[in-house]
């Protein structure tokens, strides 16, 4: 397959490129010292990744190109890693293994691996270099490129980070052949986003190629991971910082997502993706419950998640008022008001000021079955 490349924030010192190629772990050795001058580097990983053979390959190609890597740091699994003692773990970690400010971290894995490695390159010695080589889907597409760092607090997702951009975004496509069916549609949902923020030719070239993307057909997910790539390096680029209201529209369906996720407690049962799908839904058909949009785009949208397999509500039990109340635990909300980014049709996105909450919580009874 021929390598894609995708660039970030070009024209700023900020800029890298997002390297896009099956078999590109085995090319990191040559790769990774024209984006950046380190020679020391610590793998972070966790248990299920470094049970694969994606690290052991990675690490041969670096020291096959004379760069020094450490024992890796090894996380456990999952959205429960992502809190302050596991910050602290790798800090202390890095420290150990003597790192300095010329040497520089590597996420190795997905979305969680890739958010607190970066908030902890962000803030070790007031910053090191790092690199986003992520294996799934959902990292590749979204949380790997534009430079969100975060852990979550007990009061909500994603609370705590810094904007840091990594030095390069190495996405090897080979790896999804090993990534777990549920795991494939978690991070498909954030393609899926995408289409729905300002794309909807590419929407419509999801209807018709979903179903191979999601069976493994490396061409089709080659394209998709460009293209979201693309469509998300064009949005950071007109608002880093999220200080417009335009990065803000990279967060349709989050803030019904990351409710459902608190209420679950980070227990495995929705994954970020699984519960991204579901917001993506809720998003639209609120949206038409409110004269926004035809519903006919959110029949569309829920019967293209019906297609893949792919969840329209949690797999357990909430209520309308206890998703209205994490809800307005959200981030983007602003002097107590509630933000949502609701649509005007597939592919017109928009960040909604004051959202009105009675009628979420009117539209949220009939999500919940009450």
């Amino acid at each position: 397959m021929t390598r894609k490349s995708v660039a970030v924030l070009p024209d700023s010192d900020r800029a890298y490129d997002i390297l896009i190629e099956g078999g590109l772990l085995a090319a990191a050795g040559a790769v990774l010292p024209r984006a950046l001058k380190a020679k020391r580097f610590c793998i972070v990983t966790d248990e299920h990744v470094a049970a694969l053979p994606h690290m052991l390959t990675l690490i041969k190609s670096m020291e096959t190109a004379g760069l020094s890597v450490t024992a890796p740091i090894v996380l456990p699994p999952g959205e429960g890693t992502k809190d302050f003692h596991h910050l602290q773990y790798i800090i202390d970690g890095a420290l150990e293994r003597g790192l300095d400010r010329h040497a520089a971290l590597i996420a190795l894995g997905g979305g969680v691996v890739g958010d607190i490695t970066g908030f902890a390159a962000a803030v070790l010695m007031r910053g090191i270099p790092f690199v986003q080589i992520p294996t799934t889907l959902l990292a590749q597409v979204d949380s790997a490129v534009g430079g969100k760092t975060a852990i979550n607090t007990p009061r909500g997702k994603n609370l705590v980070g810094a904007f840091y951009q990594p030095r390069a975004v190495l996405i090897d496509t080979d790896v999804l052949q090993t990534l777990p069916e549920r795991e494939m549609k978690a991070g498909y949902a954030e393609v899926l986003k995408y289409a729905l923020i300002n794309k909807p030719a590419f929407f419509d070239w999801l209807e018709e190629n979903a179903r191979a993307l999601l069976s493994g057909d490396a061409a089709a997910q080659a394209e998709a991971i460009a293209v979201s790539c693309a469509a998300k390096a064009a949005i950071v680029a007109e608002d880093e910082r999220e200080e417009k209201d335009i990065r803000a529209l990279l967060n349709l369906g989050h803030t019904f997502a990351h409710a459902l996720e608190k209420l679950g407690g980070f227990d495995g049962r929705l994954l970020h993706g699984e519960a991204v799908g579901i917001g993506l839904y809720w998003a639209a058909a609120f949206s038409a419950r409110q004269g926004l949009c035809d519903a006919a785009a959110a029949g569309r949208i829920e019967a293209h998640l019906d297609a893949a397999g792919m969840m329209t509500r949690p797999p357990f039990a909430v209520t309308a008022a206890d998703v209205l109340e994490a809800m307005r635990g959200d981030k983007k909300s602003r002097d107590g008001n509630m933000t949502l980014i609701l649509m005007k049709g597939i592919g017109h996105a928009f960040v909604a000021r004051d959202a009105d909450e009675a009628a979420v919580l009117s539209f949220l009874k009939t999500m919940t079955g009450e």
